[in-house]
């Protein structure tokens, strides 16, 4: 296997585990505390907490970890200057990765608890309030990824990504997605954790100006990146010292 497909492979399974891992805590907080929608959302939080750290550990070694469109979009964006991060072909790779792992992930959480395979969300969550949740969802997701990575601090980045998306289902009145291949695979489930397919543009155009927002911010506080940027962790599918390595 090449170590493009590798790298692939690993954001196929990863952001399939990751939505699996939402979706699937929803389902079961939906479950384990039927009406009472708060400790629900403590159930699934928690959940995706462990899971995204878990998860960070075990294939960012192998891929960086990205997991999420916006992210690796970044990562081009960041690294044309000196022609470090994904290239356009790595980037699209990347995301189609991306965006078919987190339908695998939905649909494999559907089974897991003897629902429907394959499911359609009419949970619609399209408001104002939502979509600015979005925004600052996002912008502080990247924020949070290029700040350690321009400061050459990227190994804590497994404990401190997962910390702000447990800590942004609680603050955003979006509860989080800030993904555009997580709020995809959402569609395929008509639970706790579900986003119906029309809210879904909106959804991820907000994501977008959110991540434009969080780079922007970076760029302005950290304008020079540290010797070897990785995003989001350092992987060794290219050594460190070269100014390909992310």
């Amino acid at each position: 296997m090449t170590a493009l497909a590798r790298r692939l492979l690993a954001e196929f399974v990863g952001t399939g585990l990751l939505v699996c891992i939402v979706v699937g805590s929803g389902i079961a907080a939906q479950q384990l505390s039927p009406g009472d929608v708060g400790v629900q959302l403590l159930e699934n939080s928690t959940a995706t907490v462990f899971g995204l750290g878990v998860l960070i550990l075990v294939f960012g070694p192998v891929s960086g970890a990205h997991f999420n469109p916006v992210v690796s979009v970044a990562d081009w964006l960041t690294g044309r200057r000196h022609s470090t991060g994904l290239t356009p072909a790595e980037l699209g790779a990347y995301i189609g990765a991306q965006v078919l792992g987190g339908a695998a992930g939905a649909v494999l959480a559907n089974i897991m608890f003897d629902q429907s395979a394959v499911q359609i969300s009419t949970h619609h969550r399209v408001t104002t309030g939502h979509l600015v949740g979005e925004v600052v969802a996002t912008a502080g997701l990247i924020a949070v990824i290029f700040a350690l990575a321009r400061t050459g601090r990227a190994a804590p980045s497994a404990a401190a990504v997962a910390a702000y998306i447990g800590a942004a289902y609680w603050f955003t009145s979006s509860t989080s997605f800030a993904n555009p291949a997580v709020t995809i695979g959402r569609i395929f489930s008509d639970t706790f954790a579900g986003i119906a397919a029309a809210s879904v543009p909106a959804f991820i155009a907000a994501q977008i100006v959110g991540a434009a927002i969080g780079l922007t911010l970076i760029g302005l506080i950290y304008p020079d990146p540290a010797p070897a940027e990785n995003v989001v962790t350092p992987h060794p599918e290219r050594p460190l010292t070269d100014p390909r390595s992310t």
